[in-house]
């Protein structure tokens, strides 16, 4: 009886851990942006979420070494509950930080970077990558 209430307990334990995993965390492969395209690891940053560029690839689908390895490009994603996100975003092709909004659904992310307090966004759709 012991055993099957310790073994119980284990599987309600990790069921919990992986029900409380944000849904944004993982790899994720961006669209190409000026013939590129890269893998960006989502994870916890605080009581938010960042992304920073894993690997990257050429048009084509090679491997690169890119000099953005390593950068941070969703900033401070803070979660709104409803799948929605706020936050930052990084455009490596102009280095500039723009408004973020983020949007999971399923095994696709919609992220935006925009101007003017938000009127004006461009966006990307990535797929989940792993």
């Amino acid at each position: 009886m012991k055993k099957v209430l310790l073994a119980l307990v284990a599987v309600f334990g990790f069921t919990t851990a992986a029900a409380a995993q944000d849904a944004a965390v993982g790899i994720w492969q961006t669209e190409p942006d000026d013939g590129a395209f890269a893998h960006v690891v989502i994870s916890q940053c605080g009581n938010a979420y960042c992304g920073v560029i894993q690997r990257t690839f050429q048009d084509g689908g090679v491997e690169y070494e890119s000099e953005n390895i390593g950068k941070t490009l969703v900033i401070d994603m803070v979660p709104n509950g409803d799948g929605t996100y706020a936050g930052q975003v990084w455009r490596p092709s102009n280095n500039k930080i723009y408004i973020g909004k983020m949007k999971v659904t399923g095994d696709r992310l919609e992220l935006k970077g925009c101007v003017a307090g938000g009127l004006f966004c461009a966006s990307q759709n990535w797929v989940r990558a792993s």
